[in-house]
């Protein structure tokens, strides 16, 4: 299966919605809540907060992958 650039994207701006979308439920529902995981997230050291990223990453490329061949 071969996509085009425009429907790759489309797809990518979908998927950054989708993440904007998201990542606002926390802050909307329950800002107090969101101000002390961001004041918690700020005490951690860069290299934790880098392998959290490639973490959370590898797992929604694995997610991904599953949803789309699955």
């Amino acid at each position: 299966m071969e996509i085009g650039w425009s429907e790759l994207a489309r797809y990518l701006g979908g998927a950054f919605a989708l993440n904007l979308v998201l990542e606002g439920v926390l802050p909307f529902l329950n800002p107090g809540a969101a101000q002390r995981l961001m004041a918690k997230l700020s005490q951690y050291e860069t290299r934790q907060l880098r392998w959290g990223g490639l973490i959370g990453m590898v797992t929604g490329l694995a997610l991904l992958w599953m949803a789309r061949n699955g």
